[in-house]
């Protein structure tokens, strides 16, 4: 406790903590806006919950079994820290700039959001209790060890010479791949529900996607462990990249549809934030124009992989998260230098890659993403096959469930407001069905075998005036989307509806 810490580098690293706690909210808001309306609070709902089931794992056993300093069998820590025991004011095993409880405190964020970005591969078809109980198992099994490899300081990667600024392995193969894995295990969504899909609120995807790139810049920011220019450097390199990699990928969008794709730009900007997240500390400007550019090109064609792969990514963490980590672990070994390196003061005997003529940094580098990505997709394939044994905690909702929506089926409140035709608008006397039941807004559709004529008269007939189309369904009863809008209805309010 006798220790004494400058206060710039200690206010920074707390500011810092709470800018990449803002990061969950945005996760939050992202993938919501890239689902269907029908299941889009349930993932709000588990990246909320998945934060503070890791909030509560990092401080009973989390945050030992990465980093507690007493370990050496370079795999994963010990309990010599459990429940936070003597993580006080001593410095820190990651840096001997700020205090070992503030280190904690912004590490655990880093998991947070890492476990954030994971549960995204339950989407619309993944219960979320299960979910709850594979973060905790998950963040025992796969993210301390992958944290204790590249940062304790008797971590194999970090004794191999592993150059891994924030968490390209620990946060983002670590997420990307256990989502793959995640995504494998739980089975594709049912061939309907991949039809004419499109994301439901792409003002809700820009929103999350500032809301992450102003994290971010604490994420690789405070990754410096203090307000000097390494800080600095890796701010700017996160901005740059994240400029390039939106323009990129919004180009390669333009080139099929000739439209400037504002789902596109979002995507490119976060595969370019995820390629600095092990880069940033380590490299130059001009080579975080280089790492945009290449990765927003990469990742955009990286998203054509779940196809080959026949595996449901559904939100893209294998194209984004797993490739954007791996091509920034790699641009390391090339671009990396000790000018960068030396800026916080500290790590000044640290040399960089290709660039300091350190040639064996491309082998180290890539053993390293080999051995994260087999071990991560191995090791959370089994945690979800093992979960889905456990009675009660089956991974997936009934396929009936499905096509209702998970926000209905599993959450009980929806993110917008909205009025299902059958139950509110074609059904006599809601109240007295015996099989009523709230649905979602993708399962507004028509009677089949109803035309639009008898089915605008069914509506006359209770005092309620339809404005703009009314699209039914066609002869394969496949579902359309719906334009209603109800100008006076039972109570005689206006409900306006568009799907």
């Amino acid at each position: 406790m006798s220790h004494r810490f400058d206060g710039g580098d200690v206010s920074f690293i707390i500011v810092a903590s709470a800018m990449v706690f803002f990061m969950i909210p945005g996760l939050a808001f992202l993938y919501s806006g890239l689902s269907r309306r029908k299941s889009a609070l349930s993932l709000i709902w588990a990246v909320s919950a998945s934060n503070a089931v890791c909030i509560f794992q990092w401080y009973f056993w989390g945050y030992s079994l990465a980093f507690s300093p007493t370990a050496t069998n370079g795999f994963m820590g010990n309990l010599a820290n459990f429940g936070l025991i003597n993580v006080l004011g001593e410095p820190s095993p990651g840096s001997p700039l700020i205090p070992a409880l503030l280190y904690a405190i912004y590490q655990m964020e880093f998991a947070c959001v890492t476990v954030g970005i994971l549960v995204g591969g339950i989407a619309e078809r993944g219960r979320v209790l299960p979910a709850m109980v594979v973060t905790f198992f998950w963040m025992t099994l796969v993210y301390c060890p992958l944290a204790c490899w590249a940062w304790n300081v008797n971590g194999w990667g970090y004794k191999f010479g592993v150059l891994d600024f924030a968490g390209g392995g620990p946060v983002e193969i670590g997420s990307g791949v256990g989502g793959l894995a995640y995504a494998w295990v739980l089975g594709r969504r049912q061939d309907k529900e991949l039809q004419n899909f499109r994301p439901h609120n792409i003002s809700m995807v820009n929103l999350g996607t500032f809301i992450l790139w102003f994290g971010w810049l604490g994420f690789n920011g405070g990754s410096a462990f203090g307000a000097n220019l390494r800080a600095v450097m890796a701010m700017w390199n996160s901005m740059i990249a994240a400029a390039f990699g939106g323009i990129v990928w919004c180009l390669i969008d333009y080139r099929l549809a000739r439209k400037y794709s504002m789902v596109g730009f979002c995507s490119g900007t976060i595969a370019a934030l995820v390629a600095a997240t092990p880069a940033s500390g380590y490299i130059k400007p001009w080579a975080a124009v280089l790492m945009g550019i290449f990765t927003g090109a990469v990742c955009n064609f990286a998203t054509k992989l779940k196809f080959l792969l026949a595996i449901d990514d559904s939100l893209d963490l294998f194209a984004e998260h797993a490739i954007g980590g791996i091509l920034g672990l790699m641009t390391n070994a090339f671009f990396a230098t000790e000018a960068v390196i030396s800026l916080d003061g500290v790590n000044t005997s640290v040399i960089g890659g290709w660039v300091d003529h350190n040639w064996k940094q491309l082998y180290i580098q890539f053993a390293y993403v080999l051995a994260t990505c087999l071990y991560t997709f191995v090791v959370t394939a089994l945690i979800v096959h093992y979960v889905d044994t456990i009675p009660g905690l089956h991974i997936r909702v009934t396929a009936g469930n499905e096509t209702l929506g998970l926000d209905e089926v599993e959450i009980g409140e929806y993110a917008n407001d909205y009025i299902e035709i059958w139950r509110d608008v074609m059904e006599p006397n809601p109240m007295a069905s015996s099989n009523t039941r709230e649905s979602t807004l993708d399962t507004i559709t028509c009677a089949v075998g109803r035309s639009q004529q008898a089915l605008s008269q069914e509506i006359s007939m209770r005092n309620l005036q339809v404005h703009d189309n009314l699209h039914i369904c066609d002869e394969d009863k496949y579902e359309k989307s719906v334009e209603l809008e109800v100008l006076s209805g039972r109570a005689g309010d206006r409900i306006s509806v568009v799907a």
